[in-house]
């Protein structure tokens, strides 16, 4: 005969609720370790938004705080006595078009040249080519950029390199004993800023259909006439 087998007692009820207090006391652990999680993760992404969002803002907000008139302001360099003849020395300046916030990043500097015959020159320091810094020689008497060879003579004018013209100059005077510059408008070939000329490059509105059509033709007469 085979023997009987035992049978596994049943847990008491006590011990039942136990169980369940257990059960249900893991599942509250877990559920407040995952929204706590959750929370600090929409907060870090809302602080990491908004740093990248100050920047943005600034850049939008840039025009409407721009101040008025800063284009046309004329700022002073030092005095002419700062500038002996026949040298050329670098001078800084506030750029105008700044806001408080730019701190040293709104200071400017510029090439101030008092030639032999008194007058002066304010070369604007970036390189024609492509902007880099360029330097000034004074054994060589020539200003050279470290980036791509390119070198102006004291005059500013091209002397080699891969820029195609000399180097841009600062509208200026002599006001109070003081070297003036009109520093809201960095020299370019699109700024009145440009050696103290006319803009070289101008952005005029497209002609109307009659005066296109006048061109074409003004442009056709020669060849109907030959």
């Amino acid at each position: 005969m085979s023997k009987p087998t035992e049978e596994t007692p049943l847990p008491a009820p006590s011990e039942w609720l136990g169980t369940a207090r257990e059960i249900e006391d893991a599942h509250t652990s877990a559920t407040s370790r995952r929204s706590f999680l959750f929370r600090m993760a929409i907060g870090l992404n809302a602080v990491v938004g908004a740093i990248l969002a100050v920047p943005i803002v600034g850049f939008l907000l840039g025009p409407a705080m721009k101040k008025e008139g800063a284009e046309d302001k004329w700022i002073a360099l030092g005095t002419v006595d700062s500038f002996p003849i026949g040298e050329t020395r670098l001078a800084e300046y506030m750029n105008p078009i700044t806001s408080p916030s730019d701190g040293d990043t709104a200071k400017t500097v510029a090439w101030v040249r008092h030639a032999d015959d008194g007058s002066f020159q304010v070369f604007a320091i970036n390189c024609a080519h492509l902007g880099c810094p360029v330097r000034w020689f004074e054994q060589s008497k020539l200003f050279l950029c470290p980036c791509h060879g390119g070198a102006y003579y004291a005059d500013g004018s091209r002397a080699s390199g891969p820029p195609e013209r000399g180097l841009f100059e600062y509208l200026h005077r002599i006001e109070g004993g003081k070297l003036m510059i009109r520093a809201g408008q960095l020299p370019t070939l699109t700024t009145q800023a440009c050696a103290g000329k006319a803009p070289r490059v101008t952005t005029a509105p497209q002609p109307s259909t009659p005066g296109l059509l006048a061109i074409q033709a003004s442009a056709a007469a020669p060849q109907e006439r030959s």
